[in-house]
């Protein structure tokens, strides 16, 4: 009891010195807490949606995948006969069977040709009405569709578009463009993820998205009472003659949640990897914390040694202190997180993906990893100032506050410290040296946690050194001041470089993504300027497929020497040594992509690749089975009527960043196997340009495919662009998760100085006295707090770097051989360390400046 009360009185007596330890602790648990209320959520929302659109038995359409999907190479979903429906009504439990058609590969635009698809990522549907649908959609405005030219649009893509009644759409598919105007509007019952829904009758579904009558993509059954789903299952799927894919409401609800799940899978555990980060920053903080406070309170420990307290109840008192905090700032932190939750769910809802707030989970195992996490890794943090604490002796009342640190500990720090930095040198080495990616990965993570590590460890040996050429270089300028912020820096070894380190995890992480990020750009930007022939390349950025309307379209522009299709499909290999390979990627395109692709040959002419029932093979894949020039592979095509026998007329290099792995057939070849309507549709097109006319060909080009806006023309400028576009923003994405671990540091720093500051309270006024104004005052605590973020920040950046270099000598082996130092932004970091100095000392400076002279010498 006297121990907690002891505690107790301590914690509340430095309640002021703990709070920014608790608000470290409490961004961490609410970053995990959200994450975790977050994706639980979303998971809940989906299972709703996908519970409440389920028919209780599905029959689907030879081809379609587990969760129903109707997405194909050739742009039109898999069907079935209008015969299966009867056959279906007849099997044994069946209450009522409608067909349904509908189609995710489309696109859809407004009078003024402008995309009403989601941004979001959600898809876009077009379907027939059906009772189904009539389950969780309520029209609320106007009416079902009736005849081709009418179409009902859900009530989020009318309030996102500004739509209205009467409006006319285009419905643009493989088939063609079909035209209709809106009938009607029809209101979720359900939340809505994001998707963008349109109805058509059912004939006009048929007609525009699979070009055929009498066909439908899936039968929805419901069950008559007293029959199960499962038993119902088992009566339709006898009552067809096989080949149709039948599934229980659960069966593609599940399949649809798994589907889901492993997107969200992905998604926490990255951000709960960014909230571990944070995590270990804040680890520092609490460290330093505890250990200035156990130097501040030497003298009072002591006393309480020579009064009869044992060791093990100064240790406990401590420990009991970081309880304290770890519950305080946990609980904080669990309800912050919900917040949190409810905050990105929010900026969802901005962005197009609808999340209502009625479908908030928060599962009783988060606040429990909330309050576990936050106490347990508190408590870790404050074990070694609590073991320091418990080794004050009694005699330690008889000395000032703050007695130095051990020199033997010192040394053998430093030793620790080079052996582990040495070790993680070395796995970086080994790793830049390895042959190939994977090996060379495991080192690259041995490397990159063993010299952080050793970082740290040997962050109080370097202090000194760094400092004082830190020191030299920017704190000089500012005379006898900037020297005693140099001096208050080098006071405490062991202070500065934890500080420091904290804000070095940060920036090490920063630094090396933005060197493995520019490394990508420029690699991929080298690969485009030394293969890439053609002028213009066209695609859909949402991934849609090319349809033929526009590629018609794009042909028919003015000023071009030609258009170049490119097709992707999967086939069966059966290659010489006898191995059959499933599901193998082959391309097909236009003999002209040999010159608009320059790809290296290590045996042969790709050109040959393209002439009749030949093709080519990537060196790596010849290796691995045995291949040459003029050996044969059966290939059966998906889809295809019959195995094709293709001669390999060429060998290209393995070691390329553009079609890396692809192997090569011409379109002619394909087609001579695969039916007409079955082929797939193009993935890209590449167009090149007369000579002299490039500028008035782009204009050409997109005035062509102004009927076609989910497809871009880029030249290859344009191009550069949208990759370095792409990857910045995937970069931005994570500098903004790793904020959160630089916001822990710069608390982390800010608490430093504060209790640097009420540590030196009489050392400050004896200053003060004999002459030091508030202004200089300030002034040197500013400088003390730059000089330290520029550490940590040089610490960081260079380990980073040679991180990002390392990583990139791995990326060397998959064809991206360039090594680029985004200096600016190096440069931009590092000079914002100054400002983030400048930031944490405001408040620190402010408090020591409004000190009482008198008082401050007064104090003990």
């Amino acid at each position: 009891m006297t121990v907690m009360k002891t505690s107790m009185r301590n914690f509340f007596a430095h309640k002021g010195r703990m709070a920014l330890s608790a608000v470290a602790v409490l961004l961490s648990v609410a970053f995990v807490c959200g994450t975790l209320v977050f994706t639980d959520t979303m998971s809940t929302t989906f299972d709703k949606l996908f519970a409440a659109t389920a028919s209780d038995v599905t029959v689907s359409a030879k081809g379609a995948s587990d969760t129903g999907e109707t997405q194909s190479d050739n742009g039109r979903p898999p069907v079935m006969p209008a015969s299966v429906l009867g056959e279906v009504r007849k099997a044994d439990g069946v209450k009522s069977a409608e067909g349904t058609v509908f189609s995710t590969s489309v696109t859809v635009v407004d009078g003024d040709k402008d995309s009403l698809s989601p941004t979001s990522g959600a898809p876009t549907i077009v379907g027939n009405w059906n009772a189904n649908d009539a389950r969780t959609m309520k029209i609320s405005s106007g009416r079902a569709p009736r005849g081709p030219e009418q179409i009902m649009v859900d009530a989020d893509t009318v309030d996102k578009h500004h739509l209205k009644l009467g409006d006319e759409i285009g419905v643009i598919t493989a088939v063609g463009t079909h035209r209709a105007k809106i009938s009607g509007i029809a209101e979720f019952q359900v939340t809505n993820p994001g998707a963008a829904i349109f109805y058509l009758d059912t004939k006009t579904a048929q007609a525009s998205l699979l070009g055929e009558k009498g066909v439908y993509t899936n039968v929805n059954v419901t069950a008559a009472s007293g029959f199960s789903d499962a038993q119902l299952k088992k009566n339709v799927t006898a009552a067809l003659d096989g080949g149709y894919q039948v599934q229980t409401a659960k069966e593609v609800a599940d399949a649809n949640a798994k589907d889901v799940g492993e997107f969200m899978g992905v998604m926490k555990y990255a951000m709960l990897g960014f909230a571990g980060i944070a995590f270990l920053v804040g680890i520092f903080l609490i460290i330093n914390t505890f250990s200035m406070l156990v130097a501040q309170r030497t003298r009072e420990i002591g006393l309480m040694r020579a009064i009869g307290s044992s060791r093990r109840q100064v240790n406990r008192s401590v420990l009991v202190e970081a309880l304290l905090l770890g519950v305080f700032g946990s609980v904080l932190g669990v309800g912050a997180g919900v917040g949190l939750a409810i905050g990105l769910m929010k900026l969802m809802s901005a962005t197009g993906m609808n999340l209502s707030t009625d479908d908030l989970t928060i599962a009783w195992t988060t606040p429990v990893v909330g309050l576990l996490l936050g106490i347990v890794v508190t408590v870790l943090a404050a074990y070694l100032p609590a073991r320091r604490a418990g080794k004050v002796s009694p005699m330690a009342a008889l000395r000032d506050a703050g007695a130095p640190a051990d020199a033997k500990s010192g040394a053998v720090r430093a030793v620790l410290g080079l052996v582990l930095t040495g070790a993680g040198g070395y796995g970086l080495y080994l790793a830049s040296q390895a042959d190939k990616a994977g090996e060379g990965s495991m080192w690259l993570g041995g490397g990159v946690v063993l010299s952080l590590i050793g970082f740290v460890v040997i962050g109080p040996v370097l202090a000194g050194a760094v400092v004082r050429v830190l020191g030299a270089v920017v704190l000089r300028i500012f005379g006898p001041v900037g020297r005693m912020a140099e001096r208050n820096a080098l006071r405490n070894p062991r202070r500065t470089g934890a500080t420091g380190a904290a804000l070095m995890i940060g920036l090490a992480l920063v630094a090396c993504l933005s060197v493995v990020g520019s490394s990508m750009v420029a690699s991929a930007t080298d690969q485009l300027d030394k293969t890439v022939g053609t002028d213009f390349i066209i695609q859909s950025d949402s991934g849609q497929l090319i349809t033929p309307q526009a590629v018609q379209a794009a042909k028919s522009a003015k000023d071009l020497t030609g258009v170049t299709e490119y097709k992707w499909t999967k086939a069966d290999f059966t290659t010489p040594d006898g191995k059959t390979l499933k599901d193998t990627a082959i391309t097909a395109a236009d003999p002209t992509y040999a010159t608009d692709l320059r790809t290296e040959t290590v045996a042969g002419n790709l050109k040959d690749a393209y002439t009749p029932d030949s093709m080519s093979v990537h060196e790596k894949f010849a290796k691995d089975h045995d291949i040459r020039l003029g050996s044969t592979i059966t290939v059966a095509f998906k889809d295809g009527r019959a195995p094709a026998r293709l001669t390999v007329r060429a060998i290209t290099s393995s070691d390329v960043v553009i079609d890396a792995g692809a192997m090569y057939t011409s379109i002619d070849t394909m087609a001579k196997y695969i039916p007409a309507d079955r082929m797939p549709l193009d993935q890209l097109l590449f167009a090149s340009a007369k000579d002299g006319q490039e500028t008035a060909a782009y204009t050409s080009l997109k005035a062509a495919l102004d009927d076609y806006p989910q497809y871009t023309v880029r030249d290859q400028t344009d191009y550069k662009e949208a990759l370095k576009g792409q990857i910045d923003q995937l970069l931005n994405m994570i500098y903004g998760l790793l904020a959160l671990a630089i916001i822990v540091a710069v608390l982390g720093v800010v608490n430093t100085l504060a209790l640097s500051v009420v540590e030196r309270t009489r050392e400050i006024g004896l200053m003060r006295a004999i002459g030091l104004s508030r202004r200089q005052l300030r002034r040197m605590i500013r400088l003390e707090s730059v000089v330290i973020a520029l550490f940590g920040a040089l610490l960081g950046l260079g380990l980073g770097m040679g991180w990002g270099a390392t990583a990139q000598q791995l990326l060397a082996l998959e064809g991206l051989k360039v090594l680029d130092i985004p200096w600016p932004t190096i440069t931009a970091v590092f000079l914002g360390s100054a400002f983030v100095g400048l930031f944490a000392a405001l408040v620190p400076a402010f408090r020591a400046g409004r000190m009482n002279v008198l008082n401050a010498i007064a104090t003990e």
